[in-house]
């Protein structure tokens, strides 16, 4: 979907002139062996670049600039090797437009007990450096990650390979285009939202094409397109004999390679469709959607522009790691005292990506729509930790919601639910859970996660400067309601 490694965050690392000439190349040296080695470890997925020690402020407002200006650099990371007055950091850091990640560590590890003099005391300040850079992004209100540690400590750099995975979701958002075909489902109040206000705050645009332009170019594909897509789905799926004969799996292929057209031709990274305004088309996209998906496109149903945006950001975090990431609706309840569960669904658009093993592609009867029966793939997914993450339009903010849950393997067969599904058991139970979702005007679409954590939405709420409102297993209704109030002020 997207090679990361392409990618950079810049390592810039502060010192200044009082130390003399033989103590910053050390710093320098310093520096580049700690680029190096981040660079090197494979929980870090972008490519960590060293950039010159920085010493005065117009070195600083330099680099900010070009880090601002360079289309690879996702984010920056600065250190205090030593001591480095912060006033000189304040024109840079109010230049600064991309993600600042403070790594709070210095070179060595130990303390030399028996050799530590006035000189390595004066080159290693990184414990009061970086408090002193601390207080100025502090008192200039920014929005920054801090990680504390060893940079050789495993854990470091699996904080800082996560906040990366994070700053490039928010890089991904940067100028990118989504497509609306049609306009919202009809009195629907969440899925809509001001996309002016969102691409002001976020970065990307959504723009709305009539259905009539994507028939035109679904109704384009050639035959001998098609019948090599169905010879695809035969090889990747289970898939009956009078299915591969039926020509609504040849519709469903040409409507994919369509779609796939006109996103390519739009520069789009996703999208939203609504069954009440397809006009043209012979059946409602299910496999298309579900395939498209899965190759890294953004989606979600009834003109959710919202959460299509937000299922193309978490793809890009959580690419090349194990799971997936996709469009979900909690469609209803499993309310046994025993196992409370949500079951999670949606008429035909669920990501294969999360899918537990093979895939059916069925074709059945929809009962809303008014088109031909659509072919879909129809699936269960395996249990383990997840997320649920919802972006909201709160009139005068947006707010990101996020509910940890645990994804169950089904205790029983669903023979009759033609539909891919998900079972899961939300933190920190089914009515705590439930009902702070409703108080905090969470929706009922979502992007479900398999591989990533409430901490890198958080993260990523960070970067947008905007509210996050977490549901995990410490939640108690009164706080959370507290913490819903008090956010009202803060933003």
């Amino acid at each position: 979907m997207i090679d990361l490694k392409k990618l950079e965050i810049w390592l810039i690392t502060g010192s200044q002139h009082l130390y003399g000439e033989e103590a910053l190349k050390q710093v320098a040296a310093h520096s580049q062996e700690i680029a190096t080695a981040l660079n090197a470890d494979s929980q870090i997925p972008v490519t960590v670049t060293y950039k010159p020690i920085v010493t005065t402020p117009e070195e600083i407002y330099a680099v900010c600039m070009n880090a601002n200006a360079a289309e690879n650099c996702i984010g920056v990371v600065v250190w205090m090797h030593t001591f480095s007055p912060a006033k000189m950091w304040i024109r840079g850091l109010k230049a600064l437009k991309k993600p600042i990640c403070h790594l709070h560590t210095q070179f060595n590890r130990d303390i030399p007990w028996n050799e530590i003099d006035m000189d390595f005391m004066n080159l290693n300040q990184s414990a009061h450096g970086d408090r002193e850079l601390g207080f100025m992004m502090s008192r200039m209100r920014m929005n920054r990650k801090v990680i504390t540690g060893h940079w050789k400590d495993r854990e470091v750099t699996a904080e800082l390979g996560s906040w990366a995975r994070v700053a490039a979701g928010w890089h991904d958002w940067q100028g990118a285009r989504f497509v609306r075909f049609g306009d919202n489902m009809r009195y629907v109040a969440v899925t809509d939202g001001d996309k002016v206000e969102a691409e002001s705050v976020f970065g990307f645009s959504c723009n709305t094409h009539g259905i009539g332009d994507l028939v035109a170019v679904i109704n384009s594909v050639e035959d001998n397109a098609v019948n090599v897509l169905v010879e695809e789905y035969a090889a990747a799926y289970t898939i009956s004999s009078e299915l591969l004969k039926d020509p609504a799996l040849k519709e469903a292929a040409r409507i994919e390679l369509g779609l796939k057209a006109f996103l390519e031709e739009g520069r789009y990274k996703g999208f939203s469709d609504t069954f009440e305004d397809l006009h043209g088309m012979v059946q409602l996209p299910g496999l298309a959607v579900q395939r498209l998906m899965k190759a890294g496109y953004g989606f979600a149903g009834e003109g959710d522009w919202k959460t299509a945006a937000l299922v193309r950001a978490m793809k890009v975090m959580g690419s090349g790691l194990p799971g997936g990431n996709s469009f979900m609706e909690d469609y209803t309840y499993h309310f046994d005292p025993q196992q409370p569960m949500v079951l999670g669904a949606h008429m035909l658009e669920i990501c294969e990506s999360i899918a537990a093993g093979k895939p059916s592609c069925e074709k059945h009867p929809l009962g809303i729509g008014g088109k031909a029966d659509p072919v879909r793939l129809v699936f269960n997914t395996a249990g383990g930790p997840a997320i649920n993450a919802s972006l909201v339009d709160m009139g005068n903010r947006f707010r990101l919601l996020v509910n940890e849950v645990e994804a169950i393997t089904p205790p029983h067969a669903l023979p009759k639910l033609p539909v891919a599904r998900v079972l899961w058991k939300p933190y920190p139970d089914m009515k705590k859970a439930c009902t702070a979702w409703i108080l905090a005007g969470g929706a009922h679409h979502t992007c479900f996660s398999q591989n990533l954590t409430s901490a890198q939405m958080q993260d990523f709420a960070n970067m947008a400067g905007i509210e996050l409102a977490l549901i995990d297993k410490n939640t108690e209704l009164r706080s959370f309601q507290n913490e819903l109030r008090w956010n009202d002020a803060a933003y």
